[in-house]
């Protein structure tokens, strides 16, 4: 079987206001636990009022199963719904319906550049839910440096 080591990490860069989440590999039950965790440790260096963007680096991700698959989904969403932002492919999901918005610690989310392999889907996420303040890549390196320069 070829397997990919997997990368569940996430970094807060206060000069820039900015946090780097990255899972890649084949990813279970447990990196996903680890890269939540990192995502929540990121979140809480933000200043109580402050704001951030986020780039999700999903390049190279594979869910080894079907039930990781769908834990890892919402993460992003629900996370970043506890910081007034509504990802643009919420509305896909039937539990977008009862998602809430609030601003923890008074801190919002300002912008996301999401990165993922998956050709297909991204240049329909990014057709159809592509924005000002949020876009979508098959390369990395490109939704760095856009989210850097918004």
């Amino acid at each position: 079987m070829n397997t990919t080591t997997a990368t569940a990490r996430t970094d807060w860069y206060p000069e820039q206001k900015l946090i780097v989440t990255q899972l890649s590999g084949d990813v279970d039950q447990a990196d996903i636990e680890q890269w939540e965790q990192s995502l929540h440790q990121a979140l809480a260096q933000v200043e109580d009022g402050g704001t951030f963007k986020i780039l999700v680096n999903l390049w190279g991700f594979k869910a080894v199963d079907f039930p990781t698959h769908k834990k890892y989904r919402e993460i992003i969403p629900l996370t970043l719904a506890n910081y007034g932002w509504k990802v643009g492919y919420v509305d896909l999901f039937e539990e977008a319906a009862a998602m809430t918005f609030t601003t923890e610690r008074g801190i919002r989310c300002t912008g996301a550049a999401h990165a993922h392999q998956d050709a297909t889907k991204i240049e329909k996420y990014e057709s159809l839910f592509g924005r000002d303040n949020e876009r979508f890549f098959t390369d990395p390196k490109l939704a760095e440096e856009w989210i850097l320069g918004l």
